[in-house]
């Protein structure tokens, strides 16, 4: 697509807040694609790729809670997977209730997305899953665990290189430090810090000190509990895995066991950094399209090339 589409916002109702919901322009002989974002960004950080899918998706975003205009609860506690699923339900619910959409997650979003993937609870609600620089905690936790207590020097390589990639999620669990830091000035050069550090251009986001701030709780409301105690969970839904192999924060290495918990695995690699979404959003937006496609049955020849 050529010409910059704006989307519509809608506001849908979760428990106690609400999530500021963006819909590009729909039609009901289209599919509908929900979009999942992550930390610390919000529902604008999918707009190129958006208006390169509308005109064969109904494409779907929103604030997930503690960003953009959602609402910010807060305690910790709300900010747990449970609470993060229950979300998307709600956003699903609201967008295409009748059919299964197709589901895309960066980051934060395909950490939480996971969530409903491997759970029962949405499970017909998705057609398929396009996953990208986010893994599921429970898998995270297995791939770690196997590592660290594995007698081969190379494994247990992989689990240290890893984790020394992770360190800002140890200063995450500090209540104080990022959001001072985020309020303090970090957003004011946040966008600068993209384009040096990933190469990317984006437009500033008036609430990126507040999302930056508050996003943190997702990691204090999860990780030391899910990583610690992984559960063995699986999908048998179509998952599309996109690696781009010079993320600075999600190793490929992380994802080379995840065939064991999702068998129709389609992978993909990509010469880009994490938020390859706005380095790449044409190679990204070929991809999700044509896995959707093939799932739904359907054939795009412009992203089939």
């Amino acid at each position: 697509m050529n010409a910059l589409m704006t989307p519509l916002m809608m506001i849908v109702r979760s428990g106690e807040i609400d999530l500021a919901v963006y819909r590009w322009p729909h039609s009901a002989e289209k599919p509908t694609l929900v979009l999942v974002h992550g930390y610390p960004d919000s529902a604008s950080v999918w707009d190129g790729l958006a208006n390169e899918l509308g005109d064969r998706f109904n494409v779907v975003a929103y604030d997930v809670r503690g960003a953009g205009r959602s609402g910010k609860p807060k305690p910790v506690s709300a900010y747990a997977l449970p609470q993060l699923v229950a979300d998307l339900k709600a956003v699903i619910d609201a967008v295409s209730p009748a059919q299964p959409v197709h589901l895309v997650g960066h980051d934060w979003g395909s950490i939480q997305a996971w969530e409903a993937v491997v759970d029962d609870t949405l499970r017909s609600r998705i057609a398929s899953y396009t996953t990208i620089s986010g893994p599921s905690l429970d898998h995270a936790g297995h791939w770690l665990a196997e590592r660290l207590r594995s007698k081969e020097p190379a494994r247990i390589k992989q689990a240290l290189r890893q984790l020394a990639h992770s360190w800002y999620i140890g200063l995450f669990q500090l209540p104080l430090i990022a959001p001072t830091l985020w309020r303090s000035g970090l957003a004011k050069h946040w966008t600068s810090w993209l384009a040096w550090r990933e190469g990317v251009s984006t437009t500033p986001s008036a609430t990126q000190a507040s999302d930056g701030a508050t996003g943190v709780k997702l990691y204090r409301a999860n990780v030391r509990g899910r990583l610690g105690k992984a559960r063995p969970r699986a999908t048998d839904l179509p998952v599309q895995l996109i690696v781009p192999l010079r993320d600075a924060y999600v190793l490929p290495d992380l994802t080379e066991d995840l065939q064991r918990w999702a068998p129709r695995l389609w992978r993909r690699e990509i010469d880009a950094g994490h938020w390859v979404q706005l380095s790449h959003p044409h190679e990204i937006a070929s991809w999700i399209a044509e896995f959707a496609g093939f799932v739904d049955g359907r054939q795009y020849n412009e992203y089939s090339e």
